[in-house]
């Protein structure tokens, strides 16, 4: 049996009667995960090519300085929003929902995420045309934003040692626009079956 097969069991369906609640209501649906990923400093070696008989070095910092990039993907078409933002809080993720509510202000928007603190604190604020689902405990593996995390980290940082905090904002900006900017792309990494065949449409 998957491993996916148990906690679908309890997201697919009320992913599907949320999502068709809303379009009954005549309301254009966007479905969007949600996720945030840690950058910085510190450094990440990756495997790479290097002649035979040669061991290639790879350098490192072991400076622990973060930012956080917001992001929220449409695995049906891709399209994909981003932030960056220098924590995560209530007050940060609500900054966020925000963009996102205001650039695709003519849909309501189905929001999948997990359970992080900064995502049930009582203090979050979320727009109008706006429903949050949480994912399952202990199943990341359900949520496709984490796919976006991995490709930026391999295209953007593998390997690579930043001067300062500036220059890893710089290349995390670059990163994102690229994804925001190919949609295609981002939806070859996050379109998943069980999203994917979900309607967005009522019945």
């Amino acid at each position: 049996m998957s491993r996916h097969r148990p906690p679908l069991k309890k997201l697919r369906p009320a992913l599907r009667r949320e999502v068709e609640r809303q379009a009954r209501l005549g309301r254009a649906v966007r479905l969007m995960f949600q996720d945030e990923g840690r950058f910085g400093l510190l450094g990440s070696p990756r495997r790479c090519w290097a002649p035979r008989g040669m061991r290639p070095v790879i350098g490192a910092r072991l400076v622990r300085q973060f930012t956080y990039a917001f992001a929220a993907v449409s695995p049906h078409d891709g399209v994909m929003d981003s932030l960056i933002l220098p924590w995560v809080n209530p007050q940060t993720m609500s900054m966020f929902l925000q963009e996102v509510a205001v650039r695709h202000a003519c849909e309501f928007i189905v929001m999948v995420m997990d359970r992080a603190g900064w995502h049930v604190a009582g203090d979050l604020v979320v727009p109008e045309n706006m429903r949050l689902l949480f994912l399952p405990p202990y199943s990341p593996e359900l949520n496709p934003a984490e796919h976006l995390w991995k490709a930026l980290r391999e295209e953007c940082f593998a390997n690579t040692v930043f001067a300062s905090m500036d220059a890893v904002q710089n290349a995390l900006a670059a990163g994102l626009r690229t994804m925001e900017d190919n949609p295609h792309r981002t939806q070859s990494l996050t379109g998943f079956k069980w999203i994917t065949s979900t309607s967005l449409k009522a019945k």
